[in-house]
């Protein structure tokens, strides 16, 4: 973990994260408190709707708790390696109350791709057309 945020991952949540799979193959590592909320949330979605029950089982079944070492290093499981493609070089990229963990190389790749992509592609949601940034 990049020393900028250890300290804050340190007082926040005592080093403590919870890092599970994400549907574009990167890992997502939420400190505990904001991983609780998140379960909590997904926890209460419709057991009988098929979406709720693949992103629950996604999300839920893969969440594997861990902590910062002294160094600031996590330890990733073979399994959450191998679901990300994550050999050695490694992306972290924040996203609010959360960071995304990419192998380097499929994030340069979907990064240049997202970046070609033409605005036209795709309408905008009403939630992001009121976004101003």
């Amino acid at each position: 973990m990049p020393a900028k945020y250890r300290d804050r991952l340190q007082e926040m949540c005592g080093g403590q994260l919870v890092i599970t799979v994400d549907r574009d193959h990167c890992l997502l590592v939420y400190p505990l408190p904001e991983w609780e909320e998140i379960e909590r949330k997904l926890v209460k979605l419709p057991s009988l709707n098929k979406q709720a029950r693949r992103l629950q089982r996604l999300l839920i079944g893969h969440a594997t708790e861990c902590e910062l070492d002294s160094a600031g290093r996590i330890l990733l499981s073979p399994l959450l390696r191998d679901f990300a493609c994550i050999d050695k070089q490694v992306m972290l990229i924040g996203q609010g109350n959360k960071f995304e963990l990419w192998d380097e190389a499929t994030w340069n790749a979907r990064r240049e791709s997202w970046l070609s992509e033409t605005e036209d592609e795709e309408e905008l949601s009403t939630e992001l057309e009121s976004l101003s940034l």
